[in-house]
């Protein structure tokens, strides 16, 4: 399912649901669980082995996720560039890419202009948010990481509030979505989403209390009641 800056500005916060911490081999009852619940937008991390340490799926299971969902696409691999298309192609809604990846950014963005999918980049903690300064006239959403991707169990950054503060200050006046991503729990979704993102991506926490429609129902609402309560 394709989809709008200005929908998913105007409707969110937006839960994006983590699909490698589905059970792979139910993952259609496991969809069918969160669609349930609510959730309209899937994640699925593209990690390469290289640009981070673990390795997940390529465009044949992008492809295999049913286009009823928005396909909300992380690529964590190195030099994205030549990958692109396979992934427009297997039906990426949303497709972001690290800053950190590659030398030529501004190339990979041309390279999905006009392709119909919304343009992301996101950036490791370690990466200055004055980063996404040069892209911001060729992109439609900046993605931050709360933890450095590829490894388990990590805690939310600190200095997130700051690093989503500055991004919003080079934003102002651009129709960008602004994400972040990394250590969203059922016990932190309040507090992330009181930070004023547009999209939230829960890597595991819609999955990992054994009944993912009850998970991802929480998760939501939460995220939407501290939204109308700021």
């Amino acid at each position: 399912m394709r989809t709008s800056v200005q929908e998913l500005a105007r409707s969110g916060p937006h839960l994006s649901v983590g699909v490698h911490a589905a059970d792979l081999l139910r993952l259609g009852e496991e969809l069918d669980c969160v669609a349930s619940a609510g959730a309209r937008i899937l994640h699925l991390d593209i990690m390469d082995g290289v640009f981070c340490p673990q390795l997940t799926f390529g465009p044949a299971l992008v492809a295999a996720v049913p286009d009823e969902f928005v396909k909300d696409v992380h690529l964590m691999i190195d030099e994205p560039l030549a990958k692109l298309e396979a992934f427009v192609e297997a039906g990426a809604s949303m497709l972001t890419f690290h800053v950190e990846s590659t030398a030529h950014p501004h190339r990979a963005l041309g390279a999905l202009a006009g392709s119909g999918v919304l343009r992301g980049v996101a950036l490791n903690p370690g990466t200055p948010v004055g980063a996404i300064g040069p892209l911001l006239d060729e992109l439609e959403l900046v993605v931050l990481l709360a933890i450095d991707p590829g490894w388990g169990g990590q805690r939310f950054l600190p200095s997130m509030p700051e690093r989503v503060e500055e991004a919003r200050r080079l934003m102002a006046g651009r129709e960008i979505l602004l994400g972040i991503d990394g250590a969203v729990t059922q016990a932190n979704i309040g507090e992330v989403a009181a930070l004023g993102a547009d999209l939230i991506v829960s890597g595991s926490a819609a999955f990992a209390g054994g009944d993912p429609a009850a998970s991802t129902r929480n998760l939501i609402r939460t995220a939407r009641a501290t939204k109308e309560a700021v």
